[in-house]
């Protein structure tokens, strides 16, 4: 792994760890509209990304397969999509505003269920880091230097309230402001395990590259259909949600095409 690589992979848990640090100069809780407004643009951002930077990418490096350039694509998507929905159905967590876990019964304090929301929601984005400098250090498909950091820098922007959102309502509950901010940090910890991991595998499966692709945006897409939209729309209703939705789409799509 090259320097390029390390510094790419580590940028969305940069903007993770940033979020949580809020902690340290906010008194209160973020208010509920801010929330959905948030979470409306990580929507945006992880369509935006799964679209241009994934899918795109698969099917162009599928191209030789001519008019079913679209198999791998659509194959790697249902896999990552059937994979979260595996990992929502048996992790025990519980999801911003709700009220009920989902996941496996379990005894676990509503804080811990709602770091682990935050968890299972930023697997897929670990994963499409990792498999992006994957194809950049493999040399498949149309994969550049640019490209790859514009899908970590999209990923570390919508981060940054992510962090946030699980470090405040914490220390809302009475926990230190330290104890607080490691919370939030945590939450982002699997993000960069998980793009190494992914790396290291993607790299030895070279001729899979635009499955990996869409097996990372299919995982994406459920979490922002199954988890973000939803929250996104909890509560008193508001265009602001999806004002915010398509500000994170048309940053990330800006993001991916410029330095593309």
């Amino acid at each position: 792994m090259n320097v390029s690589a390390a510094t790419g992979i580590l940028i969305p848990f940069i903007g993770t760890s940033l979020g949580a640090a809020l902690v340290f100069f906010m008194k209160k809780q973020l208010r509920q509209s801010v929330q959905r407004a948030l979470t409306g643009f990580a929507a945006g951002v992880m369509t935006a990304a799964s679209v241009w930077s994934l899918l795109i990418p698969a099917i162009e490096q599928s191209s030789s397969m001519g008019a079913f350039s679209f198999v791998p694509a659509v194959s790697g998507f249902w896999i990552g999509t059937l994979f979260l929905l595996i990992l929502d159905k048996t992790i025990p967590h519980l999801h911003m505003f709700a009220d009920t876990a989902e996941g496996h019964k379990s005894k676990l304090q509503r804080t811990t269920m709602m770091l682990l929301a935050v968890t299972l929601h930023n697997i897929p984005e670990g994963m499409a880091v990792g498999v992006m400098y994957a194809g950049l250090l493999s040399g498949s498909g149309n994969i550049t230097v640019s490209g790859a950091l514009a899908l970590a820098i999209g990923i570390a922007i919508q981060n940054v309230p992510e962090g946030a959102i699980i470090s405040m309502p914490l220390h809302v509950e009475g926990k230190s402001k330290p104890f607080s901010f490691l919370g939030g940090v945590l939450s982002g910890v699997v993000e960069p395990i998980g793009a190494v991991i992914t790396l290291l595998v993607s790299s030895h499966l070279v001729q899979v590259m635009p499955y990996m692709l869409s097996f990372a945006a299919g995982a994406m897409i459920y979490v922002v259909v199954e988890e973000l939209i939803p929250e996104t729309s909890e509560g008193k209703h508001s265009n602001t949600g999806v004002i915010m939705f398509a500000v994170g789409f048309t940053m990330m799509m800006i993001l991916d095409v410029a330095l593309g």
